[in-house]
């Protein structure tokens, strides 16, 4: 039988969000989370973190955009949650819109492993041969994966949002906000390599 925890929360906040219109159901779940202010549900362009302050993102626009001026066969490895689906989908469809030639997959983790292991590295190898290969949610613990695509030839940019080991993978690029040096203030935004380009202008 599931256990059912109850949040607490602190009353100011909740009658501070319901004066604001929220229901009381909803004030109530968004003070148990954190939320203070009605202004941090706003879901505007323009009031969202510059994705710029993420550590290595112009160095990972730099070698997209030149891998798609390259013609150069890129792959995107995902989770197959909802954020991993999600991240994929949006990378494969903008990258396309570019110009890319990108494919996808998603690992079965039963019979791979979770994230970028060498399995699914071997398997992206002799399935697709990737000379760029990305992942989406996943591989900032993926020391040996990146090892294995790097052994085989292949670029890894590594797009994640999980807390690191003590070793960072070998890759050419990491985006993670929760990487050390990451000035990215929220550190659970699952980042998509895709955005990079649009924020920096057309690639070439």
């Amino acid at each position: 039988m599931p256990k059912i925890t109850t949040r607490t929360y602190d009353s100011q906040t909740f009658q501070t969000l319901s004066e604001c219109g929220l229901s009381p159901v909803l004030a109530r779940i968004y003070a148990a989370r954190g939320i203070a202010h009605a202004s941090q549900l706003e879901t505007e362009l323009a009031n969202l973190i510059p994705f710029d302050q993420l550590k290595n993102i112009n160095e990972m626009a730099t070698i997209l955009a030149d891998a798609i001026a390259a013609s150069k066969r890129i792959l995107i490895v995902a989770d197959y949650d909802s954020d991993g689906a999600t991240a994929c989908a949006v990378a494969l469809r903008i990258l396309r819109k570019f110009g890319a030639i990108v494919d996808y997959l998603v690992p079965n983790r039963f019979e791979f492993g979770y994230g970028l292991t060498p399995e699914i590295v071997q398997l992206a190898h002799a399935t697709k041969q990737p000379e760029v290969l990305i992942t989406v949610d996943n591989g900032i613990a993926s020391v040996d994966g990146a090892a294995e695509a790097k052994r085989l030839g292949m670029e890894v940019l590594i797009t994640d949002h999980h807390l690191p080991g003590d070793t960072l993978p070998d890759a050419t690029a990491i985006i993670n906000p929760n990487q050390p040096g990451c000035p990215f203030p929220s550190k659970k935004i699952t980042p998509t390599p895709a955005i990079f380009l649009l924020g920096n202008g057309q690639p070439g």
